[in-house]
């Protein structure tokens, strides 16, 4: 396709030719209308004009007769100008006037005519034509005819004037309009044409790749814009399931591995049922582990492609941070941790319960794994943790506050990653993933997950959006 033909196929030129061609037709109404409305005024002066002269010649004819009517119109026929006048007897013999020519039977019927004719000072030959005039036809008592009238050259030079003029105007119109639209779609073309060129540039695999914007704060820019935007978002969900397609490559190849060890040790060195039930029970905690890691895997997915939010609905999250005291109470207990819950006031969401409850858990789950006391304290101080729900403004805050050993600043926003695990948590169990579902949670919820020093400890909050109204035990 030639570059010409891909112009005129762009939606840019097409909208151009309809606009152009409706400005036009607009444009040729509204000088045709002023044409035939300043030819309708010249006829109207006209009118008025003969009508006034002739209530005048009447007049004198009352007065003074055949004589003085036809030596006024004698002396007003000499004067220039384009005004008619002729007195006729009741044969048609002329008396006096500047009128020589006059088609048969004009003046028979009184009233107002268009007539052809001829001057008297003008002789009858190629080189005078007929003129056209409008004229009115009145007849005097004793038989007496009056023609009085008003050449129509100059209505008709002002009108075609007005037409030659509108038509120039129409053909300036749409030139200038062809003109206009030619460079404007150029210009739309190059700029689509670039973003096309991007889009094949990351169809071929560069996400990097962005459309241009122009900076001009367009229908394209902000098309481009937001193009751009969800490119970045693309991009980064490619480079996230790079890195999880990694990191379950390097983090479950170990468990996989310890499984086909264990099972080819008992297979060449166990003897008794004892040990066979042993590396079984061993296979076993090893796939739970392995099937706990993929079940956070898919909730994670759940939570970021909002699946999740088919399960909305209203509760009350003073009520989730209670049952996850009492589930993990035992277990504090256990390890020498005091577990408090601090949640006496509604604090309404609405939103998945199950991952939002899923989401606290794995925060009291990792204060409990990594706040455990050594010699009955840590930092120098009792173990505990404080599990709130409290409600701030808009917002329903879910903590879990500890005493244990905290994270470092520079690490916060990196072990929100999946199977992110910082060098002193290597020798404890776990995948890496409790925080990244429970940033992922409270993404779908519109809310956000927040690492903060507790002096000493980890504070974990859960940000979320404060819905409706619940009721307590209802």
């Amino acid at each position: 396709m030639t570059a010409l033909g891909k112009l005129f196929r762009t939606t840019t030129f097409k909208l151009t030719l309809v606009y152009l061609t409706v400005f036009a037709l607009f444009a040729a109404f509204l000088l045709g209308y002023f044409a035939l409305n300043t030819r309708r005024l010249i006829t109207e002066q006209i009118t008025d004009t003969v009508n006034a002269e002739i209530t005048g010649l009447s007049e004198q004819y009352r007065l003074g007769g055949v004589r003085r009517l036809v030596a006024v119109v004698d002396a007003r026929a000499r004067r220039p100008g384009s005004s008619l006048y002729l007195v006729t007897t009741f044969a048609g013999e002329s008396l006096a006037g500047n009128v020589t020519s006059l088609p048969p039977g004009t003046l028979d019927n009184a009233g107002w005519t268009e007539t052809a004719y001829r001057r008297l000072d003008e002789s009858d030959s190629a080189e005078h034509p007929e003129h056209r005039a409008l004229a009115r036809v009145f007849q005097l008592p004793g038989g007496f005819r009056l023609l009085v009238g008003r050449d129509l050259d100059e209505r008709e030079r002002l009108y075609n004037i007005v037409i030659s003029a509108g038509r120039w105007s129409i053909a300036i119109v749409i030139v200038l309009g062809l003109v206009g639209g030619l460079f404007v779609t150029r210009r739309v073309l190059r700029r689509v044409d670039a973003m096309t060129e991007t889009t094949r540039t990351i169809m071929q695999g560069d996400l990097g790749g962005r459309l241009p914007v122009a900076g001009t704060g367009d229908e394209l820019d902000r098309l481009a814009e937001n193009l751009n935007l969800m490119l970045e978002r693309i991009e980064a969900l490619m480079h996230g399931l790079k890195e999880v397609s990694d990191n379950i490559a390097h983090d479950l190849k170990t468990p996989l591995t310890r499984l086909r060890n264990r099972a080819e040790q008992a297979l060449r060195s166990a003897k008794k049922e004892s040990e066979y039930r042993a590396a079984l029970e061993n296979t076993i905690e090893e796939s739970d582990g392995l099937i706990r890691t993929f079940n956070a895997l898919l909730m994670i997915a759940r939570a970021e492609s909002g699946q999740a939010r088919e399960n909305m609905s209203e509760f009350d999250a003073a009520e989730i941070a209670h049952d996850i005291g009492e589930l993990y109470e035992p277990l504090a207990e256990e390890k020498g941790i005091a577990l408090k819950v601090e949640a006496e006031t509604p604090a309404p969401l609405n939103g998945n319960r199950e991952l939002i409850s899923q989401a606290l858990a794995n925060l009291v789950d990792n204060s409990i794994k990594y706040a455990e006391p050594r010699n009955g304290t840590v930092n120098g101080g009792p173990a505990e943790i404080v599990v709130r729900a409290l409600s701030e403004g808009d917002r329903i805050l879910l903590t879990v506050a500890d005493s244990g050993p905290g994270i470092p600043e520079a690490d916060r926003s990196r072990v929100i990653e999946r199977f992110v695990r910082l060098e002193q948590s290597r020798s404890k169990p776990g995948s890496g993933l409790g925080l990244s579902l429970a940033s992922a949670v409270a993404r779908l919820h519109g809310g956000e997950l927040t690492l903060a020093d507790n002096n000493p400890g980890l504070k974990s909050i859960i940000a979320l959006p404060r819905g409706g109204p619940v009721q307590i035990g209802g």
